[in-house]
């Protein structure tokens, strides 16, 4: 690798050593660039594009001039950067469709297990999302934009922060490919109609704290669309 490949990432490396080992922390100041450049033996322009890196990562947030809001400062906002550097894979294609399936079963079971556990049922945003799945006159699109909606709603009502980053940045591609899914239902008003019941179902499980039952409705809920759609077959 090229010198000058090399020293952005010496930068990158010093910063997660320091919050790794406490000396740096969210609300903090990063060095000036000329004081980091200095210390670790790099040019100012591979300082800046480390920054550009950890600013894209949520990781800081610059700002020029003097006083409080100037410099960078150390955020820790996982849900941005992960979310962003997810959809760039996706737009991408980098992640095949089987594995975006997989993953999806495996946040969703842990989302309304989550949920069912709490014992405090879903939010009212995700109820109103269901509501307005209900409307007869939504075009699959629409109804599918909903859908995505709905499941992201869920998983941030789980409060696990890195289940909604994840959710986020793959909500592209679930969207884009169960949108393209929909293309093969030969049926979709009976097909609808049966995406809403599981929703409702889903829902009722998670209210009732029956986790087992909310796990088993959400993975036959995705698995069943996908079959449906022969979206697996023609990823394979």
């Amino acid at each position: 690798m090229p010198e000058a490949a090399r020293a952005w990432r010496t930068v990158l490396e010093r910063i997660e050593t320091d919050l790794l080992e406490g000396r740096l922390a969210p609300g903090d100041r990063l060095p000036p660039e000329r004081e980091l450049a200095s210390t670790l033996g790099v040019g100012r322009s591979s300082v800046r594009e480390a920054l550009r890196v950890l600013e894209v990562m949520g990781l800081i947030r610059t700002g020029t001039g003097s006083g409080p809001s100037a410099g960078a400062i150390i955020t820790a906002t996982p849900r941005g950067g992960m979310s962003a550097l997810l959809r760039l894979q996706v737009a991408a294609h980098g992640f095949p469709l089987a594995d975006v399936v997989a993953t999806r079963l495996v946040l969703e079971a842990a989302t309304v297990d989550a949920l069912a556990a709490a014992g405090e049922g879903v939010t009212a945003d995700t109820r109103a999302i269901l509501d307005a799945m209900d409307a007869a006159d939504l075009t699959p699109a629409e109804f599918l934009a909903l859908d995505a909606q709905l499941h992201l709603a869920l998983a941030e009502a789980s409060g696990n922060q890195v289940i909604v980053a994840t959710m986020a940045g793959l909500r592209t591609a679930i969207e884009s490919y169960v949108q393209a899914g929909a293309a093969a239902i030969p049926d979709w008003d009976a097909t609808s109609a049966r995406l809403r019941a599981e929703h409702r179902a889903i829902v009722a499980a998670v209210d009732a704290g029956d986790a087992e039952l909310a796990r088993t409705l959400v993975r036959d809920h995705i698995s069943g669309y996908y079959d449906e759609a022969a979206l697996q077959r023609a990823a394979e």
